[in-house]
């Protein structure tokens, strides 16, 4: 049959496929570690901050444009009754202007973050944009200060409307933000990072969420306004104070067109707000989680390489070479330090399998570092916020209702925990402007000091009940002295009982299963399963596969049964000397793949045990046991800066993004250590992440090495050489 050039095009695909395929396997994860803290704010958080307080400044210049600045107070009239002096009309013309300007200024921010629009053109509109009307916004209020109220009732009865207010919360607005997109601006001008927002879609999200939530509010303000005759500013106090779930009570609706209209409103709302929060808390707390987490593992990292320096206790990160390995050791090592000898590895493998705990427990103390740093930092805003607050809600109320400093403590709690009961409630302009500055704050706050109080005091709170309940009504299998131990040990971070500080409670022995054959697909692998097969087999049930009637089912489906498929899946030995070769290592790895990506679909960040990170180092062509590929660390490997792109240009001419752990000219950039910086622990990857995309790269380089060995037979067969191959196949017919 006439192919076509069938053949010549699979070629050239495969060609291009192979001319994709990485030339070479880094063990490093990214360099999340070693970028500056700085930097990562100025390229991600503050454009994220400013694309999200942009338009909240812009509402608030809407706000401030839509009634008068000035209202006319006489003596013994309530504030809420105060009538509005109209603005000159200059004041509005400018006021207008500047929110024009503003605006405009969103819009090419947004639409350079959409990347409609470039970064070099869009950057300066809006920076120049944001700074233009805080400035004009302060000029207004200078002159407004000078020469408004000067009427012919005396000046003590002229007092500043919520308008005014309105002016001054976007003023600091626009300044802050258009402050911190010149930081983002000077850090891409000297190539610190792409001349580009590294913002996610949930970033991006969260600004488009922002902006339908303020149009939402003043949209439902002005119709709330027109159905109960409210002032405006008036009903866009109380719309903030019904989306916020706080019910003060000083305003409700009365008309029955309107009581059936708050509950769509409100119904939808609350939802919008509900995700605003949410996108907050995801993006404080799982996003910038990775990026604070590898810059605090790396500074612990260089911390306990110096303390083991110092100590002379470093000769545990000496690699271990053949001739230094310790007489009468053997290939069957399990990997489990033996009694008594845990701090003196015989072998390499031992010795990496200490590094490698070390690092865990570098993680461990990095992350616990980092809830608690977020807890403090979330605590200590919130308490600012309240506390401040408190202060400027007395400031603003003490003329009208008498507020102590403790009335505005009181109401600010009571509004922060969203109790709001009613009996106290802001009626100044000043009063009511600033509460909705103070909430559109203080709130998300609020959520974010929840979320990382369940990290840190819930979690703390959780394990002592589990340890009261061990050693009270709820005994486990642990001795009780033990728990105790343990207890006392946690509570005095290890002053007390030091050795039982680690958790009392035996871990799960480890999974390992022992290759006893790998020969071929006709004959299918035999294997000892130590501690249990997956799948619903019994457990410490040992298992051997029949080769022969293993081989008649192959035989019979003409390829790999799945029974096959998963018996590969389970030859997890990295002490074996040998691996399955051909089709068969391509089906392990494919069944290692599809483990690894159902992990990654379980959505937690999964921690494998160093068994298994040696197992899929062993697929991808590293040996834990082999000295050559390994070096001891130091403090000094990270003395470099990290210089944004410019690393990668130097890559691109066929230089190294990332300095060798033992600087950049030594010779031994493929050495590599457990606590060095190019560890695949470090950086912000997932595990599972690193190692589903090294074992892709490994099958690809497989299925390329195959490809390139079949065309070599043909091209040593020849035609005659296929002729007689299909004589052979019609003669065996």
């Amino acid at each position: 049959m006439n192919d076509g050039n069938l053949g010549d095009n699979i070629a050239h695909h495969a060609e291009k496929a192979e001319s994709q395929l990485p030339q070479n396997r880094q063990v490093a994860n990214d360099e999340a570690h070693l970028q500056p803290s700085r930097w990562w704010f100025a390229s991600s958080a503050f454009p994220m901050i400013a694309g999200t307080l942009g338009p909240v400044a812009s509402a608030f210049s809407i706000c401030a444009l839509c009634r008068p600045w000035v209202q006319y107070l006489p003596p013994d009239a309530l504030v809420t009754e105060a009538e509005f002096v109209d603005d000159p009309n200059w004041l509005t013309v400018v006021n207008a202007l500047q929110l024009a300007i503003a605006v405009v200024a969103n819009a090419f921010l947004l639409l350079n973050m959409a990347k409609r629009v470039r970064f070099s053109i869009a950057q300066p509109i809006t920076i120049v944009g944001w700074f233009t009307s805080s400035f004009m916004l302060i000029g207004l209020l200078g002159a407004a200060s000078a020469s408004l109220g000067k009427g012919p009732a005396p000046k003590d009865q002229y007092i500043w409307s919520q308008a005014f207010w309105y002016g001054i919360w976007a003023a600091i607005l626009y300044f802050v933000t258009s402050s911190l997109m010149v930081v983002t601006f000077l850090g891409a001008w000297k190539d610190k990072y792409p001349k580009d927002f590294m913002l996610t879609m949930s970033q991006r999200t969260l600004m488009l969420q922002t902006v339908m939530f303020l149009v939402y509010l003043l949209l439902g303000a002005l119709l709330f306004s027109h159905l109960e005759d409210w002032n405006y500013l008036d009903t866009v106090y109380w719309a903030d104070v019904t989306l916020f779930t706080i019910g003060l009570g000083d305003y409700y609706p009365t008309t029955t067109v309107a009581e059936a209209l708050l509950i769509p409103y409100a119904f939808i709302g609350i939802i919008s707000l509900g995700l605003v929060i949410a996108s907050i808390r995801s993006l404080m707390l799982e996003r910038g989680r990775k990026r604070l987490d590898a810059r605090i593992e790396e500074r612990r990292r260089r911390l306990a390489l110096k303390r083991m320096e110092r100590s002379g206790t470093d000769t545990l990160l000496e690699p271990i070479s053949e001739d230094r390995a310790t007489p009468g050791d053997d290939d069957d090592y399990d990997g489990l330090p033996s009694p008594g000898d845990s701090h003196t590895p015989s072998n390499e493998y031992e010795r990496r399998k200490a590094e490698f705990e070390l690092m865990r427990t570098i993680q461990d103390k990095a992350a616990t570092r980092r809830r608690w740093i977020a807890l403090v930092i979330s605590l200590g805003t919130w308490l600012l916020l309240w506390m401040v607050g408190a202060v400027i809600f007395r400031k603003f109320e003490k003329p009208y209702q008498g507020w102590t400093y403790f009335t505005g403590f009181y109401f600010c709690f009571t509004s922060l925990t969203t109790i709001g009961y009613g009996n106290q409630a802001p009626i100044s302009p000043g009063g009511r402007s600033f509460f909705v500055f103070w909430s559109l704050l203080a709130l998300p706050t609020t959520t974010v000091l929840i979320s990382t109080a369940g990290d840190t005091v819930v979690k703390v709170v959780r394990d002592a009940t589990i340890s009261l309940g061990n050693v009270t009504i709820l005994p486990g299998e642990t001795p009780i002295m033990k728990e105790l131990m343990h207890a006392a040990s946690v509570m005095t971070h290890g002053l007390i009982f030091k050795s039982h500080l680690e958790s009392p409670r035996k871990p799960m022995p480890p999974f390992r299963i022992n290759v006893v054959s790998t020969s071929s697909l006709e004959e299918p692998p035999q294997m000892v399963d130590e501690h249990g097969p997956s799948d619903g087999e019994e457990r410490g049930r040992q298992t051997s596969l029949d080769p022969e009637s293993a081989g008649s089912q192959a035989r019979e489906t003409s390829t790999f049964t799945n029974h096959v498929r998963r018996s590969l899946s389970r030859m997890r030995d990295p002490l074996s000397d040998e691996l399955p070769t051909g089709l068969d290592f391509q089906f392990l790895l494919i069944s290692e793949i599809q483990v690894v990506a159902l992990h990654i679909r379980e959505g937690q960040s999964r921690k494998y045990s160093f068994e298994e990170w040696a197992w899929y180092l062993r697929l991808i062509g590293e040996d834990e046991r082999d000295a050559a590929t390994h070096r001891k660390p130091s403090p000094k490997d990270t003395r470099h800066r990290f210089r944004g792109i410019k690393p990668r240009k130097k890559a691109d001419r066929g230089g190294s993004a990332s300095p060798p752990e033992g600087g950049e000219h030594d010779g031994e950039h493929d050495k590599w250590s457990w606590v060095g910086h190019r560890s695949p622990l470090m950086g912000s990857q997932e595990e599972s992440e690193w190692i589903l995309d090294r074992l892709m790269n490994r099958l690809g380089e497989s299925l390329s090495e195959e490809r390139r060995k079949q065309l070599g037979n043909e091209e040593m067969d020849g035609p005659s050489g296929l002729e007689r191959k299909g004589e052979g196949r019609r003669y065996s017919e």
